[in-house]
């Protein structure tokens, strides 16, 4: 007799996590000027890995689908745009059961393991899937840092992509210590609490000869600059990298004795990165 027994399913292959790098110039370029050329800031082979791809995870679909009209100027895309499948990291909800360090309601754990399931389910059926940070690299000073970490505990490959990071490009053109460094986050928008950090900040550079890096909402630029001047100390060496990859971008560095008498006039619409080594 014909034996009749179901071939065993096979499960499909899984896919795997593509952290495709961003460029850094999002809410720089105006409305009416053409974008640059991504091939002048991004590798060819991470363009190319992006116009493959047609399921995403991003922080905002609308400028997700805005880099892949870029990539489609330079690769062809393997299904419309509108075809795409482009998923949003959940956002920070608001009168949850818990409440974050600054206050802001957050959901419990089991509940963001299951978003994030849920995001990566696509990778578990078999297909290939691109995580896009606003700006620069994914999961580097970006929420997407859990997405490839639930990538891990569901045994998804992540593969990195090359691509520009404004923390990196802004250390390396400081000239401050590159073998140790620490990047900080945002400091208090509190005058008093921000005056303190920074002291905190600059006795532990000193101690541990670390460059300390941090950022700020651009509109916050000058008064960051005008307190890291009035707080850090005189011999403390200073940086301040804005625009980077852009038309017009800078880096420059001295100590913060001569930076009091050189005035600088930061832009309050491009992003910055302020670092320090204080001796």
């Amino acid at each position: 007799m014909p034996d009749h027994t179901p071939e065993p399913t096979i499960p499909p292959r899984p896919g795997r996590l593509l952290l495709i790098p961003n460029t850094l110039d999002l809410g720089c370029i105006a409305p009416d000027a053409p974008a640059p050329d991504l091939r002048d800031v991004l590798p060819v082979g991470a363009i190319r890995a992006a116009a493959r791809l047609t399921h995403w995870v991003a922080e905002n679909a609308k400028s997700t689908r805005a880099f892949l009209k870029r990539v489609a100027e330079v690769e062809a895309l393997a299904a419309p745009l509108q075809a795409m499948h482009i998923a949003e990291l959940p956002r920070p909800t608001k009168g949850g059961a818990k409440a974050g360090a600054k206050g802001d309601c957050q959901p419990d754990a089991a509940t963001t393991a299951r978003a994030l399931a849920t995001l990566l389910a696509p990778a578990v059926q078999g297909h290939d899937i691109g995580l896009m940070s606003e700006a620069g690299l994914p999961g580097v000073a970006d929420p997407g840092a859990a997405v490839v970490r639930a990538a891990h505990q569901l045994g998804l490959q992540v593969v990195p992509m090359s691509g520009p990071s404004s923390l990196v490009l802004a250390l390396a053109a400081s000239g401050l210590q590159g073998q140790s460094f620490a990047f900080v986050g945002y400091l208090p928008v509190d005058g008093s609490q921000r005056a303190q950090r920074i002291r905190e900040l600059e006795l532990a550079s000193r101690k541990a000869q670390q460059t300390q890096l941090v950022i700020e909402t651009p509109y916050r630029n000058p008064a960051l600059w005008q307190a890291l001047l009035a707080h850090l100390q005189p011999q403390t060496w200073l940086s301040v990298s804005c625009g980077l990859t852009l038309d017009g971008g800078f880096s420059h560095t001295d100590t913060v004795a001569h930076w009091r008498n050189r005035p600088l006039d930061l832009p309050t619409d491009v992003p910055a990165v302020f670092s320090w080594l204080a001796v």
